[in-house]
């Protein structure tokens, strides 16, 4: 039998301690702000989960998510408000809610926030490759988007020293309200 991972109150949301199976509305969770990379929801806590990563994300207009790379994993992203732009293997596409963008490893990728309003996005990856975990590269639509490194690199404190780094924060408003 799994046990039931106990939920533990931080200053920044509720984080599941330990391991096991556990249910977590997302208002409640501890999010990050990356400033210019926007907002993400962490539902892990001490413990990463093995197999699956998941988030969600908000992004402004203009917003990359993170920076155009690949990995040697399976990456899916569903945006369920709003509007994004993918820049997939040096093309741009345009995305609404409800697309789906699949991208099986060694896709390069990047998602940048566009409209007149915020994005939401959930994001969900598997993860087995270990230290393997892929890079960032160059696209110049990428660097257009400001998504984008000048030289390759596997390193992630490489590819975002320009961004400084994130904050830990409690949910501050950012979900839009969603009708059945």
């Amino acid at each position: 039998m799994v046990p039931e991972a106990t939920l533990r109150e931080t200053e920044h949301g509720l984080v599941p301690e330990g391991e096991g199976w556990f249910v977590l509305n997302t208002r409640e969770a501890r999010w990050r702000d990356d400033r210019p990379l926007g907002k993400v929801c962490f539902y892990e806590g001490d413990v990463r989960f093995d197999g699956l990563g998941i988030n969600v994300g908000v992004l402004e207009p203009g917003q990359p998510a993170c920076m155009y790379h690949y990995e040697n994993e399976q990456e899916d992203f569903l945006v369920v408000a709003g509007e994004a732009l993918l820049v997939v293997e040096g093309q741009e596409r345009p995305l609404q809610a409800w697309d789906l963008v699949h991208c099986p490893r060694g896709t390069k990728h990047v998602i940048v926030g566009a409209g007149s309003g915020p994005c939401v996005i959930v994001s969900v990856g598997t993860r087995s490759a270990g230290d393997d975990w892929g890079a960032y590269t160059v696209d110049e639509a990428a660097l257009r988007h400001g998504a984008g490194v000048e030289q390759e690199t596997t390193s992630p404190a490489e590819a975002y020293a320009r961004f400084g780094r994130g904050e830990f924060t409690r949910y501050g408003g950012w979900l839009p309200e969603l009708s059945a």
